[in-house]
């Protein structure tokens, strides 16, 4: 009998070290130190909205009431009722008109934003699949776990403001033979939106070349490129789409961000019938499907006059914070490369402070020592298999900072980086 001296044995040597997304990892670090919600600290690094009442909002849930039959699993693709209710939101809010309209059978929910993106992911095949740098921290991984697709990354210009126009989207496709693009729009972390004309040009390039347009659309209500009193119009891909079942465009989007429930976990992706075929498969054996009472819950916050007056409310509560954060972060000497379309981040760049918090990760601790949490820029750099040097990023010297908390808690937080700041340009004696 062959008997094992290696010392892996009973160690776990069959599990990798599986990396944390930007937000887990900044919350684990900052638990370690005493973080917990609810206390004396500032989390500028939340990635989620606040969920308390808003003026002029629709009244929040406060309490479900359960079917007894609920009690059994929900459809891997959810509770038909949902999936109509999403496919008609979409149609009163962006194709009225249109000969062209989405079904139940163009939805599929999902348990999470993230359980969207894999089952997505997972559907392609053998492709080439175009990110940008930056980009939402999640993907790094996405991309990095189903080896079919050659993820491709996008450089961004931060001297054009992180632009890209439908001629640069044309030029990567042909020339880098793309058949995906995953993107956020409006995008974590910078917040620059694609939307009207822009978006409709995308669009049409998509179809021509057949390449296949994947829109994290989770941010699409937090829009703030609109006039003074205005309230801006909701951005989605599915008002340019010209035949809901032959169009590459995939959309993602859900209660967590624009519903602000984010501890519901329920999602959906709206595409042409033949990927929601293809991602209901996908979740047959990833995720097994979703929360059947928050599904049936969830149906009648998809009324399109509830959905317009939360997303004023947003606006109306969002903005001023929006305003203190960049008014504040230019005071304390801080550079922005492009003011948010939309979003609730701001996206910093701390190239203009002295060492040592001039370096994202650095600022990051320090800010953890005045109890405030941020997100270094690292995180955004999109980089599945560590296949570039990390510590070549080019946003080594950035921080995203979020005003998705109440406005008292985010003006609590800059205090404390102004203050964190002024200790080390003018060190007392």
């Amino acid at each position: 009998m062959t008997s094992f001296t290696d010392d892996r044995v009973g160690t776990l040597q069959a599990f990798r070290a599986v990396p944390r997304t930007g937000v887990i990892y900044v919350t684990k670090e900052a638990q370690q130190r005493g973080y917990r919600r609810g206390g004396e600290w500032c989390n500028l690094g939340q990635g989620q909205p606040e969920t308390r009442p808003l003026s002029g909002a629709p009244a929040r849930v406060e309490e479900l009431e359960i079917d007894p039959a609920d009690h059994e699993y929900a459809p891997v693709s959810g509770l038909a009722e949902l999936r109509e209710a999403v496919a008609a939101l979409y149609n009163r809010l962006y194709r009225r008109g249109l000969p062209s309209q989405y079904s139940a059978e163009n939805v599929s929910i999902s348990g999470g934003g993230r359980a969207a993106l894999t089952r997505a992911v997972a559907s392609l095949g053998r492709v080439n699949l175009g990110h940008f740098l930056p980009d939402y921290t999640a993907y790094e991984e996405l991309l990095d776990i189903f080896r079919l697709v050659s993820p491709i990354p996008i450089l961004l210009s931060r001297d054009q403001a992180y632009g890209f126009d439908a001629h640069d989207l044309e030029r990567e496709i042909l020339g880098r033979g793309l058949s995906s693009l995953l993107l956020s729009n409006p995008c974590n972390p910078m917040g620059k939106l694609i939307s009207g004309g822009d978006l409709a040009d995308w669009i049409a390039i998509a179809r021509r070349a057949d390449c296949a347009l994947l829109l994290d659309e989770f941010y699409s209500h937090f829009i703030w490129n609109h006039g003074p009193g205005e309230t801006a119009p909701l951005v989605s891909a599915a008002r340019h789409v010209e035949d809901v079942d032959r169009d590459p465009v995939v959309i993602f989007d859900g209660l967590t961000k624009n519903w602000r429930y984010p501890g519901w976990r329920v999602t959906w992706t709206v595409a042409p019938k033949q990927v929601i075929e293809a991602v209901e498969s996908a979740g047959s054996f990833l995720d097994g499907g979703g929360s059947k009472p928050l599904q049936r819950a969830a149906i009648g916050l998809m009324e399109p006059e509830q959905v317009l007056a939360e997303t004023r409310a947003i606006q109306r509560a969002f903005e001023p914070k929006r305003e203190l954060m960049l008014r504040r972060v230019a005071e304390m000497g801080l550079a922005v490369d492009r003011e948010p379309d939309g979003t609730f981040y701001v996206f910093v760049s701390l190239e203009d402070l002295p060492e040592p918090i001039s370096d994202g990760m650095d600022f990051f601790r320090a800010a953890m020592e005045r109890q405030v949490i941020c997100v270094p820029g690292v995180f955004f750099d999109v980089n599945p298999g560590r296949r570039r040097v990390r510590r070549l990023s080019r946003f080594h010297q950035r921080v995203r900072l979020s005003f998705g908390p109440e406005i008292e808690e985010v003006s609590r937080g800059l205090d404390r980086l102004q203050a964190m700041i002024d200790a080390t340009v003018s060190p007392g004696p």
